[in-house]
């Protein structure tokens, strides 16, 4: 009996954080067991093809198709939801991408469009949830409506795998072990994300805001701990290298005095060098002062390790970030700047994180001081997110929503045909086939 089809169209084959999330996801369909699965592969912005080849992914490779030649039974979407579009018997959105308190009214028209809508925390639900817009129509001013959103949405976190995220002994090095080695310092703050568009304390990852913030933190002091930056603006290549050495190099020079040393990791890097860096010994905490997440990847990896977070306390990674096992930094909701704002995704109108200058100090300088009080609490959070994050735990959440939401589809059946009485057969040159009387044709003079 054949299972229903789906087919997700998604960025699966990108090097791209969106990328994992599609594979992640797909997979977790595979697994349910309940579905026929083929991929729509789709690009990512200005990230590079080719992860499932390069990475071994021969089931997901062999799933990808480059053309829809048929209607599924289900159709899910993996993007922002203004591209949203129902294609299928029943269509599914999935978006993780809701940093900010507003959505554009173009992402409620979207999510209209479709049957069901996954995100992948409860900040991005309430934000669609909440949203209302005025329309007014162009032709006659005095019909307005309100643009709120009808499609049912529901959280699917994006699960760790324990497998690639885990604490490993001083013996399992990878090529990145021998940089970290060479850093002098023995007590390491790690900080990583895309260092994306925005003045100085405005790009959404707040990179140059964190440098700056260390910086001040640790100038002239003795025995200065270091930042290590896992980080690019837009690309791997070696001019983006230079171009992120030099936007650092800009960042220190507005502060003054005897500064701690940076540290930048950029490039591709696999999951196990990522686990590595999590696991060295001179990583001692992890530090995002985020303006705001969909969701934060990389906290819940690197809670899995056991050591001390410090974090922005708002938005996505709330979720799965305890108050009781983190250091949360306070701050206010500002609103976003013109320089980070971005069409239809980053709106002016929205507001976003902004921490308390006073409060990152003091966090940086508590966790270090009290690094065994704080280790202890990290211990917590390992456990707590290995119990209620891993990926086994996102597949089943996602079959639960598949058999709460998508109905029942007419499986296909065997055809019980009626034999036929067919004319009495005799043998032409060793085949068998049925005896046909001609009509006599009529002679044409």
């Amino acid at each position: 009996m054949s299972k229903p089809t789906v087919i997700v169209s998604c960025p699966a084959d990108t090097y791209s954080g969106y990328g994992g999330r599609s594979r992640d996801l797909v997979q977790a369909l595979i697994d349910t067991d309940k579905y026929d699965v083929k991929i729509l592969s789709q690009r990512w912005g200005n990230t590079r093809f080719g992860y499932l080849k390069d990475h071994g992914e021969e089931d997901l490779y062999s799933r990808l198709i480059y053309k829809l030649t048929y209607q599924p039974d289900i159709w899910i979407q993996i993007t922002i939801p203004n591209e949203f579009e129902k294609i299928g018997k029943y269509s599914i959105g999935v978006t993780a991408g809701i940093e900010t308190s507003l959505c554009d009214p173009s992402w409620i028209q979207g999510g209209n469009k479709m049957d069901l809508i996954l995100v992948s925390s409860n900040h991005a639900k309430n934000v669609l949830e909440n949203a209302n817009f005025e329309v007014v129509d162009k032709n006659n001013p005095n019909n307005k409506q309100i643009l709120k959103l009808n499609t049912k949405v529901e959280v699917l976190f994006e699960g760790v795998k324990l497998d690639k995220y885990y604490n490993i002994k001083s013996s399992d090095r990878t090529k990145l072990s021998d940089y970290l080695d060479s850093i002098p310092e023995s007590f390491c703050y790690l900080t990583m994300g895309h260092w994306m568009q925005g003045k100085l304390g405005e790009d959404r990852k707040n990179i140059g805001y964190t440098i700056k913030t260390f910086l001040e933190t640790f100038k002239n002091k003795t025995n200065r701990p270091a930042l290590i930056l896992k980080s690019h603006t837009s690309t791997t290549s070696i001019l983006d290298r230079e171009r992120m050495l030099t936007k650092i190099d800009e960042v220190r020079k507005t502060v003054k005095g005897a500064l701690p040393n940076i540290y930048l990791i950029h490039g591709e890097v696999d999951d196990a060098e990522i686990n590595e860096l999590y696991n060295h010994p001179k990583v001692k905490t992890f530090v995002s002062l985020t303006k705001g997440e969909g969701f934060g990847r990389p906290f819940l990896e690197f809670s899995v390790i056991g050591k001390p977070i410090i974090a922005s306390n708002w938005s996505g990674h709330t979720d799965f970030l305890r108050a009781e096992n983190v250091r949360f930094v306070g701050g206010t909701l500002d609103k976003v700047h013109k320089s980070a704002s971005v069409k239809n995704l980053i709106l002016e109108e929205a507001s976003w994180f902004r921490p308390d200058d006073t409060d990152v100090a003091r966090a940086y300088k508590e966790v270090q001081k009290k690094y065994k009080k704080y280790l202890v609490m990290a211990k917590k959070q390992s456990s707590y997110v290995k119990r209620n994050f891993t990926y086994e735990k996102m597949v089943e959440t996602l079959s639960n929503f598949m058999t709460q939401y998508v109905p029942d589809f007419p499986k296909q059946v065997d055809l019980n045909i009626p034999k036929l009485n067919l004319p009495k057969l005799k043998k032409l040159g060793g085949e068998t086939e049925p005896k046909v009387t001609l009509p006599k044709l009529q002679k044409l003079s």
